[in-house]
């Protein structure tokens, strides 16, 4: 059986439309959506980010956290006929406030995988609180239990297997330790990207206040340089057939540039088709 993604939906946030494109409506409200997603077809379920704790916590950033019900963990896994315990794998892009906040909700015998660079940065205070108190003690204590957490070294190993078919790489954007998850798919690879990318619309297909061409926007929210944020994505729209970050809806890739839209199933059919404004026949 292939690999497939499915989408998880954590619930949306609402916060300043610049922090997740520089400079875009600053001092305006945007809200979006937070996912994780599912990888199926292989020997287990694994699972990439888990989403924010609750809605209070993210009114320490500023924040309005917009979780339900039926945005919980357990009852997006269930619509897949997946249960907490068969999860194998948890797999972090990376570690802030809207990517590892449902992990005590697994057994300790769920590994928890992290780029070693992450949990430094997640310790360091250097983006508090970005890094929350609650999170964080759960994966320390994660850190002193037998088998709990696997930590990898990504930008001095490069690329590792974790499953036939899944493979972690080093980000290099976004945050210091970030990471991105490679799925080969039966139509194409397709990378879980996380926060490199926040919105396709203003950094990639029309991005905010570019005028070079085939050149990308940064986000408004990273602990790099903007080329080497630049670069990442680039490197990204030039290797993967889908790409999937955290809080957009996956898109399709061809040539280095976004030729569709996806809904919750990663291969799965275009809802939406785009064509950049700057594009001319090859």
């Amino acid at each position: 059986m292939a690999l497939e993604i499915r989408v998880l939906d954590f619930g949306d946030i609402e916060l300043e439309s610049s922090f997740l494109v520089l400079g875009r409506g600053c001092g305006r409200t945007r809200r979006v959506h937070t996912y994780g997603f599912l990888i199926l077809g292989g020997q287990y379920p694994i699972v990439v980010d888990t989403g924010y704790r609750d809605n209070a916590i993210m009114e320490t950033l500023g924040m309005r956290g917009l979780q339900f019900h039926e945005n919980m963990i357990q009852n997006q896994l269930a619509k897949h006929g997946v249960k907490m315990n068969d999860v194998r794998y948890i797999c972090h892009t990376h570690l802030h406030i809207d990517h590892a906040g449902k992990d005590d909700h697994f057994p300790m015998n769920t590994t928890v995988v992290v780029n070693r660079r992450e949990m430094e940065c997640s310790v360091s205070g250097l983006m508090h609180p970005q890094y929350p108190k609650p999170d964080i003690q759960h994966l320390i204590e994660r850190l002193h239990t037998r088998h709990a957490l696997r930590l990898e070294d990504l930008e001095l190993s490069g690329p590792i297997e974790l499953i036939p078919g899944v493979y972690m790489e080093a980000a290099n954007a976004h945050t210091e330790g970030s990471m991105n998850i490679h799925v080969e798919t039966a139509e194409g690879l397709a990378t879980i990207c996380g926060d490199v990318i926040y919105d396709f619309q203003d950094q990639i297909i029309d991005p905010y206040h570019v005028i070079y061409s085939h050149e990308v926007q940064v986000t408004g929210n990273h602990a790099g340089s903007k080329r080497s944020e630049k670069a990442a994505i680039k490197k990204l729209l030039n290797s993967s057939k889908f790409l999937l970050p955290v809080h957009d809806k996956p898109a399709k890739v061809e040539r280095g540039q976004v030729v569709g839209r996806l809904d919750m199933v990663v291969p799965g059919p275009i809802s939406q088709t785009v064509q950049r404004r700057d594009w001319f026949p090859v």
